[in-house]
């Protein structure tokens, strides 16, 4: 039988991308003749969005391997009000092994993990402990998500209690009215003083897409936040009521491109909200793959922030492997 990763091989061409490091993205002055120039026809996001989803397809071998890549590349999170240390420590446990050992072995690939633990700040410690010994970082969100309206100084003891704790990775969520009332400068300092306050922890800032009313805004509010010196730009909280869709997550990615050819510095894209079947995870990888290429299909510069989007994509390999999808107590996210 041909493995997962030798089909990711002839579909690509070449040899499967391994996670590499990124050289961060120290961010630049803030440029505003840039931010300016921003321009978004939505029509023709909207468009070119709809191909991703119903002109571009893999099959059999092929989506296994996608999915499997989909998996590594997963913030697997719990961000929900009952949530209990116990919750935690069996979400972590899943994180270290995300789909069954027998389904993997029948896939001829190797044991594989998640891109990270996502939870509050309170259970940081928790996550932390239960993750000992892996290379998975967990993620802290920050800065008074989700809404972001709590002072400015407690959002920086929030940031620096959670690296303190030991997450590697902080997820904040931007103050949406500097977007709204054009404040850009403001934006920039905030986010520039998170980035100070985060130190060696990567930082996801959160634009929480649906709340900054136009494309355009998104498309600014994503340069500036890079400008500034975020790890990765990040769709929406969950939250919202509507988070990550494409033409969102195709604004934000072309955003990033820029930034890259103008800058040589390459950051992350984190859609999240929404995203529970394997087919949506699937339009996500081709969009990074079509816009960005095939450096970020990588949980480097890659996450797909989620919940229950696991227990889908493990179905989906089972029906690969025996021919018939497995019943969800054969599949359990906690």
């Amino acid at each position: 039988m041909t493995t997962i990763n030798q089909q990711e091989e002839l579909e690509t061409g070449q040899r499967p991308i391994v996670i590499h490091d990124t050289t961060r993205n120290p961010g630049m002055p803030l440029d505003m003749d840039w931010v300016r120039r921003v321009h978004i026809n939505r029509s023709a996001v909207e468009r070119r969005a709809t191909t991703l989803s119903t002109r571009r397809t893999v099959k059999k071998e092929w989506q296994a391997a996608w999915l499997l890549r989909a998996v590594t590349c997963m913030d697997l999170t719990t961000l929900a009000g009952d949530d209990t240390p116990g919750n935690v420590q069996r979400l972590c446990a899943k994180a270290r092994q995300p789909v069954r050992a027998d389904l993997l072995t029948s896939l001829g690939a190797k044991r594989l993990q998640v891109g990270a633990v996502c939870v509050y700040h309170n259970l940081v410690p928790i996550a932390v402990e239960a993750l000992h010994g892996s290379s998975i970082p967990v993620a802290a969100v920050s800065t008074g998500f989700p809404a972001a309206q709590n002072p400015f100084a407690q959002k920086l003891q929030e940031i620096e209690a959670s690296v303190q704790a030991g997450a590697g990775e902080i997820d904040i969520v931007i103050t949406r009215s500097h977007v709204l009332t054009g404040n850009w400068q403001a934006l920039y300092e905030e986010v520039r003083a998170f980035r100070a306050a985060a130190g060696n922890a990567h930082l996801k800032t959160i634009l929480a897409t649906h709340e900054l009313a136009t494309l355009r805004n998104v498309g600014m509010a994503s340069l500036i936040c890079m400008m500034a010196g975020a790890d990765f730009i990040k769709t929406s909280t969950g939250k919202e009521a509507v988070n990550a869709t494409l033409p969102v997550g195709l604004v934000m990615v072309r955003a990033i491109r820029d930034y890259y050819e103008q800058t040589g510095y390459k950051v992350g894209f984190k859609p999240a909200g929404g995203i529970r079947s394997a087919k949506a995870s699937l339009d996500w990888l081709m969009l990074m793959k079509e816009e960005l290429g095939n450096d970020w299909l990588n949980n480097s510069l890659f996450r797909i922030g989620a919940s229950g989007l696991l227990s889908d994509i493990e179905r989906q390999l089972s029906y690969f492997v025996t021919g018939h999808y497995a019943a969800a107590h054969h599949n359990p996210l906690v």
